[in-house]
């Protein structure tokens, strides 16, 4: 998020994020609610094919739980889908990493669901958990800037610096070894 040195820019920000809806939107019969365990299995299947994709890094099971504990779902109620049942449609959390700085983690629509604001609800869920637990700064990191900044978010020094990334490992061996150590899991002793 923008550092605090431009107050009319906060104001704006204020603007952005607001409590997410708690009743379905305008523009889609969702509902932005609190992850919780049970939905484990609906997000990892909503999760799957952005990994596949390559579009999201795989999550073990255990590090799911862990981003759920600050995870919120978008839910299609039972009355607006085919089956009759809730489906979840959507996926985001912030990822606390010190009073200071939290992240966007997993921030994903079903494919037929996106452009109806499902993404920009599930954002501004994460950044006003955040905000309640008094964390500093909220960072996200995507391919989409226009996005992002029309939900207050900006680079902290304009023109002056940016996040830079040294990669450690590429990702095709991090995508093969999360696989790996899965299938490893799966096995009897």
């Amino acid at each position: 998020m923008k550092n605090e040195s431009s107050p009319e820019k906060n104001n704006d920000q204020e603007k952005a994020i607001e409590e997410p809806q708690k009743q379905p939107s305008r523009k889609s019969e969702h509902v932005i609610r609190s992850a919780h365990y049970d939905d484990l299995d609906g997000i990892q299947a909503l999760l799957e094919p952005f990994v596949q994709a390559r579009k999201l890094l795989k999550r073990l099971e255990s590090e799911l739980i862990l981003l759920m504990a600050n995870g919120f779902v978008a839910e299609q109620p039972a009355t607006a889908t085919k089956d009759g049942k809730p489906k979840i449609v959507g996926f985001a959390a912030v990822e606390i990493y010190s009073r200071k700085l939290g992240e966007i983690q997993c921030l994903a629509v079903d494919d037929d669901y996106q452009g109806r604001g499902i993404g920009s609800d599930l954002v501004r869920a994460c950044v006003e958990r955040a905000r309640k637990k008094g964390i500093l700064e909220v960072m996200a990191i995507s391919a989409s800037d226009d996005f992002l900044r029309k939900l207050g978010f900006d680079y902290s020094l304009p023109e002056q610096k940016r996040a830079l990334f040294f990669q450690l490992h590429s990702r095709d061996d991090l995508f093969r070894d999360t696989i790996g150590n899965e299938s490893d899991e799966d096995q009897p002793d």
